[in-house]
């Protein structure tokens, strides 16, 4: 018998933001976002992921209050509910008020470099911490996707993830707490962000879970450009999305986030069929 194949965790985007760069404004007010929130659970999403800043390309920062008022009643009331929640923050404060809120995750798109408190603070929760591959702030990422160094930006990212995780454990968060993330899109472009798609086994050999979150970017619009040269609108991606989060689910990850959680499960129910339809096999194919 073929062995039980585990699919990738379903995170779902909540964005309770005016400008983020996929849904920006759609899920601001906090009622809005809660259904929101509710309806990807109904769709099947493992993890509800609840953010307050947006970090796409050339995005300014909220005031910490204004982080705090976006994401605290959202966590909450989806907490209650029953989901489990994550908070996309970078700021220590917004992960301590999200986690006394209810939010089992902290999902740090600096990996602990925007704040350097939060490493500190994540080491007195009781929350899974996810670090990703960063290296500046949305308004001026792009002059840092440069990775000239011995193994380009496969072994920079290994390399960068690798500090991080030192620093992690030497703010006494265990290791059976920490998640990384590549950070595509981060400091990094196209061929970039395809490069550590197709190196996502190096990824996973630094012993930790991963996360990927490759849903409406910027290299999958480029990817479909029209004849014009125009990436293909944000909300036309997701047929090519699919392909990346199956390719994902083989490369065994452990999550992937997404905004269209239907089809994402849908993509997986698919896969884990067709896993069980095929037969070990035999010895002599095996030669």
């Amino acid at each position: 018998m073929p062995q039980p194949w585990q699919r990738p965790r379903v995170m779902g985007v909540v964005n309770v933001t005016p400008d983020s760069f996929s849904d920006g404004g759609r899920y601001a007010a906090p009622e809005a976002a809660v259904a929101h929130g509710l309806r990807l659970l109904d769709e099947g999403a493992d993890i509800l992921d609840i953010g307050g800043e947006s970090t796409r390309p050339g995005a300014t920062r909220p005031l910490v209050a204004d982080e705090l008022a976006r994401v605290v009643p959202v966590i909450t009331e989806l907490a209650a509910a029953g989901a489990v929640v994550s908070v996309d923050t970078m700021r220590a404060e917004v992960a301590e008020a999200a986690v006394a809120a209810g939010a089992a995750l902290v999902n740090d798109v600096s990996g602990g470099l925007a704040d350097p408190r939060m490493l500190d603070a994540v080491a007195g929760l009781d929350a899974t911490y996810v670090a990703m591959h960063w290296r500046a702030h949305g308004d001026r990422m792009a002059q840092f996707a440069t990775y000239d160094g011995p193994g380009g930006v496969v072994q920079g990212v290994c390399d960068e993830l690798t500090a991080r995780v030192e620093a992690i454990r030497a703010a006494g968060v265990d290791d059976s707490r920490v998640v990384l993330d590549p950070g595509l899109g981060f400091a990094k472009n196209a061929e970039h962000n395809w490069q550590l798609l197709s190196a996502l086994p190096r990824l996973r050999a630094l012993g930790f879970p991963v996360l990927v979150g490759a849903s409406r970017k910027t290299f999958l619009g480029r990817l479909l450009a029209g004849p014009d040269g125009s990436p293909r609108p944000v909300d036309e991606r997701e047929h090519a999305h699919l392909a990346v989060v199956l390719h994902c689910a083989r490369q065994s990850v452990w999550g992937v986030r997404v905004h269209d959680v239907r089809a994402t499960r849908d993509a997986f129910a698919a896969l884990e069929r067709l896993h069980d339809a095929i037969p070990d096999p035999t010895p002599e194919e095996m030669r």
